[in-house]
């Protein structure tokens, strides 16, 4: 005889399993298999292991339940980490000459094991001039009007397909990377340091720091003025978006000034809140700065200062407090730990999900825990490294004479695993001095520049089909 549980009682009991245990539930019979595939269990899974789906539908990541869209996300994750270089297609397209352009993606997440998505670039082909590309093809797919001055900067917004570019104009543009003609404009005092656009639960936006430490946000698709604060004085170097962008960090390099923070809310439902609600994280000279993947408040600093130049690494919890019926936001220490002992200062950092630190030095990759335990070491003499990008799923290593190696976090425990090395395929003499790397699901590019011979974006994608 067989015993039924209520259909809102075993819901509850699955709620607390993992995926591959709610797969193996799921095998029980019929009735089990309907309530381990629930998209409210899938949709709570797919949210914890990838932010962004929180605020998409499944519509626009191009699948039917979430269980199915977990499925080919984790089973892409893994193709890619377990690939072989044979299996990436290379194409490079080549940029203007001296221009230190950005390339940002413009595909979103949605999925390719059918090849329904591409990955598509946006970037600064020319001085004056940007354009998207279908990077497995190499084929350019639409290129705006030549403009009046030359463009300093470039982000995009995947979700909308958008592109915002800046001039030395100080004029910033919105664009659909479709028409010739840009969406929206708007014209800045001062020359502009940052320019990032994001996705909200408050709607899409385009935050600007310039050159006097104002910090501005525009609406999108309009750019209509939200709201403009001074962070500083004499400009802002750094500005990083907390995971699901309730936080927003801004740094200046100065002895005697802190890096702030600032509830982003605040900032944008300005008829809510009398004041911007912001703190000071007390670590000066910051000089990098990660938030932790996968959850929201949790935000680790890097510094070297000091006579000796020593490299001091601090993790802060953010949290809302009321005073006063007041809202007020505070960071709280809760790791730290110095740089010492090892050879050469780290350049380089990023934090995994599990709270490990990775950083680099000129020709090593280190781990530690967030209080300082050695955890794993890379090491890469004579080569030395160019620059580090590190996500929740890859680490990748980028070194001056052109090659990189791609490592992925492994899921039951603190270590990385090394994958594969993509070569150099342009054998450059002079070493490269620039670059910028990225990756999506199925493809890594790179910026290249040397100052001596023409510049490449490189791109590598995987043969998803074929893997």
């Amino acid at each position: 005889m067989e015993f039924y549980l209520p259909c809102e009682l075993l819901l509850e009991i699955v709620s607390y399993l993992d995926a591959f245990s709610l797969l193996q539930v799921a095998q029980v019979n019929k009735y089990w298999n309907a309530i381990a595939s629930s998209d409210i269990l899938w949709k709570k899974l797919c949210v914890k292991r990838w932010l962004f789906c929180d605020s998409v539908t499944l519509q626009l990541l191009g699948t039917e339940t979430w269980k199915q869209f977990f499925v080919y996300k984790t089973w892409q994750e893994h193709t890619k980490s377990r690939a072989k270089p044979e299996d990436f297609t290379y194409k490079e397209i080549w940029v203007e000459s001296g221009i230190w352009g950005a390339a940002c993606y413009l595909s979103g997440h949605g999925l390719t094991k059918h090849r329904e998505e591409r990955s598509v670039i946006c970037m600064v082909s020319s001085k004056t001039k940007i354009s998207t590309w279908d990077i497995h093809e190499g084929v350019m797919t639409w290129e705006s009007p030549e403009q009046p001055t030359y463009i300093k900067m470039l982000t995009t917004l995947p979700e909308m397909h958008i592109a915002v570019t800046e001039d030395i104009d100080h004029t910033i543009k919105l664009w659909d990377c479709h028409n010739r003609d840009a969406l929206a404009t708007n014209k800045l005092l001062f020359p502009c340091v940052s320019l990032k656009a994001v996705f909200t639960k408050d709607g899409p936006i385009v935050l600007v720091t310039d050159s006097e430490g104002f910090l501005y946000i525009f609406r999108i698709p309009n750019l209509h003025l939200i709201s403009k604060v001074q962070v500083f004085q004499f400009g802002i170097d750094e500005l990083y978006f907390s995971p699901q962008k309730k936080w927003v960090f801004l740094n200046k390099r100065h002895p005697h000034m802190l890096p702030k923070v600032y509830l982003l809310s605040s900032l944008l439902r300005t008829s809510e809140f009398s004041a911007p609600v912001s703190t000071s994280l007390s670590f000066s000279l910051c000089r990098r700065a990660f938030w932790t993947p996968r959850r929201e408040d949790r935000i680790t600093l890097m510094s070297r200062c000091g006579p000796k130049k020593v490299t001091k690494f601090a993790t802060f919890d953010m949290k809302l407090e009321e005073m006063d019926n007041q809202i007020i936001v505070k960071g709280h220490l809760v790791a730290s730990f110095a740089f010492q002992g090892y050879e050469g200062n780290p350049e380089w950092m990023g934090v995994s999900d599990k709270n490990v630190i990775v950083c680099s030095t000129v020709s090593s990759l280190l781990l530690f825990s967030m209080e300082g335990c050695y955890l794993q070491r890379f090491q890469y003499y004579p080569e030395e490294i160019l620059s580090l990008w590190v996500d929740p799923v890859y680490v990748i290593v980028t070194f001056i004479v052109g090659s990189l190696e791609v490592y992925t976090w492994e899921e039951r425990s603190l270590l990385l695993r090394r994958c594969y090395r993509l070569p150099n395929r342009r054998h450059w003499a002079v070493p490269c001095i620039y670059d910028k790397t990225s990756c999506d699901d199925v493809s890594i590019i790179r910026m290249m520049i040397n100052g001596h011979t023409p510049n490449y974006l490189m791109a590598y994608t995987l043969n998803i089909g074929s893997s």
